[in-house]
């Protein structure tokens, strides 16, 4: 089975939805194993937010960690990159 190589884009977060954030270990092995584009320090971070989209949910994982991004969701509605 050949492994997908992830992209970023560019994504909006309303922190009205946020329902959890935890730090994403998997993402981390993704960028040690070369999967996500160059240029990502290999010391970052990456936070899974799961967010409530009525009877199901959707998680979106975005760099930075998680007391980064909560410090984000808080101040202001900051373009998170995921």
């Amino acid at each position: 089975m050949e492994e997908s190589v992830y992209s970023l884009r560019d994504v909006f977060i309303n922190p009205e939805h946020v329902v959890c954030l935890r730090e994403d270990s998997q993402a981390r092995r993704w960028l040690s194993r070369g999967l996500l584009p160059k240029g990502i320090d290999k010391n970052q971070h990456f936070t899974r937010i799961s967010m409530n989209r009525g009877q199901s949910g959707l998680d979106v994982i975005v760099i930075g960690s998680p007391d980064t991004i909560e410090e984000q969701l808080r101040s202001s509605k900051q373009l998170l990159k995921g």
